[in-house]
């Protein structure tokens, strides 16, 4: 997402800090250098905010839960056989480690490139 919907839809306005504007932090590698420290705190701090609000293994209600089970049931793939569900989340596991793969795969390409998206024309005679 801080990848692409910066492109895609733009950027706040507003400011981030008394003197930086959203506008003016890059996408990408680059804004790692432009945003100030506790700015990044702030973004940590609400990452493990909702990581934590997430139960730790509870449901809201304090019941224990299965690994995975988010308490989110999703139409058409709430029922199944055992085998049928073991199955559904192989495939979400190997979605998920496919897409972790990408993301490293665009860092790689921004700190070569310094762009997410680079250009091919770079790479041609």
């Amino acid at each position: 997402m801080g990848y692409i919907t910066p492109e895609v839809a733009g950027k706040f306005g507003g400011l981030c800090a008394a003197d930086l504007e959203f506008k003016a932090i890059p996408n990408g590698l680059a804004a790692l250098d432009v945003v100030p420290f506790l700015g990044w705190v702030q973004i940590f701090a609400y990452c493990g905010a909702i990581e934590y609000s997430a139960g730790l293994g509870e449901d809201a209600w304090g019941q224990s839960k299965a690994p995975g089970d988010m308490g989110w049931k999703p139409p058409f793939f709430t029922g199944g056989t055992e085998e049928q569900k073991s199955r559904r989340l192989a495939v979400e596991l190997a979605n998920g480690r496919l897409a972790m793969m990408a993301i490293i795969g665009m860092f790689f390409q921004d700190g070569l490139t310094g762009s997410a998206w680079g250009d091919w024309a770079n790479y041609t005679d």
